[in-house]
């Protein structure tokens, strides 16, 4: 069931993401002026990828692949790159990514300028989504 909703949840992170990086980008190309609208978007990307986080984290720790890494150990994990993805590359990456995100949105309330806020915002939230996409585990994300 958790294993669902981290996946399904995955798909509003996706999506709230690339518009946090959308309309960043539209605001720095049309020297928009930074609104609370604006803060709102990344406050929900931030939001919606802490959630993800919180159940990737109860996923993981409940999922069959932890029992297989616990039983057969870690270096086994590391020889088997099916494994390695799903136990090492997905989460670390994705905590990398929810890292880089918090850290854009809280640079970005330090910037005097509103160019500079949606740069960084844009910067930070386009490399973390280039994170997420890279180790999301295509061929498992529907499967029991």
């Amino acid at each position: 069931m958790i294993k669902m909703i981290h996946s399904y949840w995955a798909y509003i992170v996706l999506i709230v993401l690339i518009f946090a990086i959308v309309n960043a980008f539209l605001g720095l190309r049309a020297n928009k002026k930074f609104e609370a609208k604006d803060l709102r978007i990344a406050l929900f990307a931030l939001i919606a990828s802490h959630i993800q986080l919180i159940f990737g984290f109860v996923a993981y720790y409940l999922s069959s692949f932890y029992d297989t890494m616990r039983a057969a150990g870690m270096g086994e994990v590391m020889k088997n790159s099916d494994l390695r993805k799903v136990l090492v590359e997905h989460p670390l990456v994705g905590i990398i990514a929810i890292t880089l995100i918090t850290i854009g949105f809280s640079k970005h309330k330090k910037k005097t300028t509103d160019a500079a806020k949606f740069k960084t915002i844009a910067i930070f939230y386009t490399i973390a989504l280039i994170l997420i996409l890279s180790r999301i585990p295509w061929d498992l994300w529907f499967s029991n």
